[in-house]
């Protein structure tokens, strides 16, 4: 539609009524249908109407009419599960709250731990100075995994082992187990001691036990249920003496519930 700038004495024609006045006002109607009956034969792209049963705003874009704008009815926006913020105008933001946030392993593409693994990180009391230390690792995850089942700091753990290497036994009697794998174990008694390794001791295959004879009293080892080979003797059932006062003998287990008993050795 055009425009005109009218000057006194300019004639007012009804098409300029039209032109400049009609078609270039904001026309109200009832409804769309009150419009088309109005302006189906003059419509003009760029008219402008407002509906009042829509309360809505349009203008005609050449083949059809066309809402100016779209408010939407979105009055507020609350902040829900592990967000925080929102609001009911203006600007809002949502941020989220990632203390609140659990995500199940089913959801984490190609992530081949299992919740069970994923749940070890639980209650992790690293610091993200200690977490840096990974920074670059290029241990593969079979090596990593070594780690499973560590409940404290490894040094201190090793430190243990060393510390509990070495026993000192004072009493006549006692009965191996597996827990003495790996062990030095000195016996000081006055009096004979004997030592019995049985099909209970289950020494894991490779490990070894050092005997040391410091007591007075004689040292005996016996066999009951395992086989002790020594001495060019083996014997599930026998007896080994070790030496004299500060004698030693090894006790290694070459297969289950089997052993053979190393050192300075003699059948009885």
């Amino acid at each position: 539609m055009p425009f005109k700038d009218f000057v006194a004495g300019d004639i007012l024609t009804a098409a300029d009524v039209d032109d400049f006045l009609m078609r270039q006002t904001v026309m109200v109607f009832a409804d769309s249908a009150a419009r088309t009956t109005a302006l189906s034969a003059v419509l003009a792209e760029g008219m402008f109407s407002f509906l009042t049963d829509a309360d809505s705003f349009q203008y005609y874009s050449g083949s059809a009419w066309v809402d100016v704008s779209n408010p939407g009815d979105i009055t507020a926006v609350t902040a829900g599960t592990a967000l925080t913020g929102g609001g009911a105008s203006g600007d809002v933001t949502l941020n989220v709250d990632l203390s609140a946030v659990t995500i199940p392993a089913s959801q984490i593409s190609d992530l081949t731990s299992t919740a069970a693994e994923l749940n070890i990180l639980a209650g992790v009391t690293a610091t993200t100075a200690d977490l840096n230390l990974l920074d670059g690792v290029t241990a593969s995850t079979a090596e990593l995994n070594y780690v499973a089942g560590v409940t404290s700091a490894i040094q201190t753990q090793i430190d243990a082992v060393h510390t509990a290497d070495f026993i000192t036994d004072a009493t006549t009697a006692r009965t191996l187990t597996s827990t003495d794998a790996g062990k030095t174990i000195r016996f000081t008694s006055g009096s004979a001691t004997v030592v019995t390794v049985n099909s209970s001791t289950d020494i894991p295959v490779g490990q070894r036990v050092d005997i040391i004879a410091d007591g007075a009293g004689a040292l005996t080892v016996t066999a009951s249920g395992a086989t002790v080979a020594g001495a060019a003797t083996s014997t599930t059932s026998g007896s080994f003496t070790i030496g004299a006062q500060y004698s030693a003998a090894t006790l290694l287990c070459v297969a289950t519930d089997s052993y053979r008993l190393i050192g300075n050795v003699a059948v009885v």
